[in-house]
């Protein structure tokens, strides 16, 4: 899963950002409403956390003109922890959630894992697909309550594919998902790590849709 995350404060978005990383997630920054802008609009996030004070362009435009725009992905905004008026705007403007100022990583990390289920229709953090079963709260991946040692790369990989059973995910969704800007996106990573979860994995759970890409089906 790729957030972007906007926050001036460099020692609070390094905080961030490095507890975000751990938690699994790919990351790109911004420190300004302007870069927030274009990249919000340009490339493909599955959530953000958005300061709302913020040089140059401040956070609520940013995200009114996301809204404006047609861009879709959850936004978790940031707040004074007094500044009731900033989150009823930043709701009104389209946020899907806010926290307070000074909040614990915890707290951030569980609310992001659910407004990305949300976004694809599911309630509880234990996703399952036939025998096979992934906590977003503990990162554990069972297959027929037996555990699966991943990479972090290969969960990543498959938590993505387990938010959307049943559904084609193209070869460029992912790699456009899973990896930050700077990230070198070379063209046969992806086949790589699906390669590597096939072979712990059920042996039908990830099909190829040749020229599409991978579905995940329910496997015994």
């Amino acid at each position: 899963m790729r957030i972007l995350l906007v926050e001036d404060e460099s020692t609070l978005r390094a905080q961030l950002r490095a507890g975000l990383q751990e938690a699994g997630y790919a990351v790109d920054e911004a420190d300004n409403g302007r870069d927030a802008q274009h990249l919000g609009e340009t490339e493909a996030f599955d959530a953000v956390v958005l300061d709302l004070g913020l040089p140059v362009l401040d956070g609520l435009t940013v995200l009114q003109r996301w809204r404006a725009g047609g861009r879709t992905m959850p936004v978790l905004i940031l707040t004074a922890r007094d500044s009731w008026h900033e989150k009823v705007a930043g709701i009104d403007a389209g946020a899907d959630d806010y926290l307070a100022k000074p909040f614990h990583m915890e707290e951030l990390l569980a609310r992001m894992r659910a407004l990305i289920r949300r976004a694809q229709g599911l309630a509880s953090p234990l996703l399952q697909c036939g025998a096979l079963a992934l906590d977003t709260r503990s990162g554990r991946v069972t297959v027929a309550g037996q555990p699966v040692n991943l990479t972090s790369h290969e969960y990543r990989l498959l938590a993505y594919l387990m938010h959307r059973p049943g559904q084609v995910v193209s070869r460029t969704e992912l790699t456009e998902h899973l990896y930050a800007q700077d990230f070198d996106r070379d063209s046969n990573t992806i086949e790589v790590f699906i390669g590597r979860l096939r072979r712990k994995l059920p042996p039908t759970a990830i099909e190829t849709v040749r020229g599409l890409g991978y579905r995940l089906m329910a496997a015994a």
